[in-house]
């Protein structure tokens, strides 16, 4: 007597669903599909960025300082720019009537002013310019670029890359700022052997001996009228 062969047993991990019997022996097999997967969890949400602190009883001031470009004949190599306004100048965008500021294209400010006695002081304590200073994304190196920037902004001393940004930290602390540059080459196409590095170290260096009590001052005078 034959005796049928034994129906073939669900592959692991197929379940035949609830309302198809089991296979027979001798029977037909059903299909058996595999149970719907569990749904994943939702993702947790992102954590908040922890709020800008305030300024706090230790902090009177940020300061900003260290090499940059001088604009020519005002800010010769080897001469300071203290900053009366720190300036975003190439943040913005390009029309055809010419460069729009954010500030013109409503979407911020692209200036800070430093506190203006101090900025005079310092200024006339280290025999600096007293002057804007540009904060640039791309250093210049034409001609051309230098008599933009000029155009734009008449009254330039310098520029550098990173006041404004500098800037932009201390006032979501609550800080003023004040930015000092050393020139070490003219604004204008990249001659490296007209650079002046050590000069414009030099006179950083000296600039900050007789700047310090400048600094000191403008501290006390913040906690006194803090208290």
């Amino acid at each position: 007597m034959e005796h049928p062969a034994p129906a073939p047993a669900p592959a692991p991990g197929v379940v035949p669903p609830a309302d198809q019997p089991p296979a027979t022996p001798g029977g037909d097999t059903p299909v058996g599909l595999p149970p719907a997967p569990a749904p994943l969890p939702a993702p947790a949400p992102a954590p908040a960025p922890p709020a800008p602190a305030g300024p706090t009883a230790d902090y009177a001031l940020c300061v900003t300082a260290g090499l940059g470009a001088g604009f020519a004949p005002a800010a010769p190599p080897g001469s300071l720019v203290v900053a009366d306004a720190i300036v975003a100048a190439d943040l913005g965008a390009e029309t055809p009537d010419g460069f729009l500021d954010v500030t013109e294209l409503g979407f911020g400010h692209s200036v800070h002013l430093p506190p203006a006695e101090l900025a005079a002081r310092a200024a006339e304590a280290t025999g600096a310019l007293l002057a804007p200073v540009l904060t640039v994304s791309t250093v210049t190196g034409t001609a051309e670029r230098a008599a933009e920037l000029a155009a734009r902004h008449p009254m330039a001393g310098a520029e550098a890359m990173e006041g404004f940004g500098v800037a932009e930290a201390a006032a979501a602390h609550g800080l003023p700022v004040l930015e000092v540059r050393a020139v070490s080459n003219a604004v204008g196409p990249r001659d490296r052997a007209a650079w002046r590095i050590g000069d414009a170290l030099g006179a950083l260096t000296d600039g900050f001996r007789v700047l310090g009590p400048v600094l000191a001052n403008w501290g006390e005078r913040h906690e006194h009228d803090h208290r």
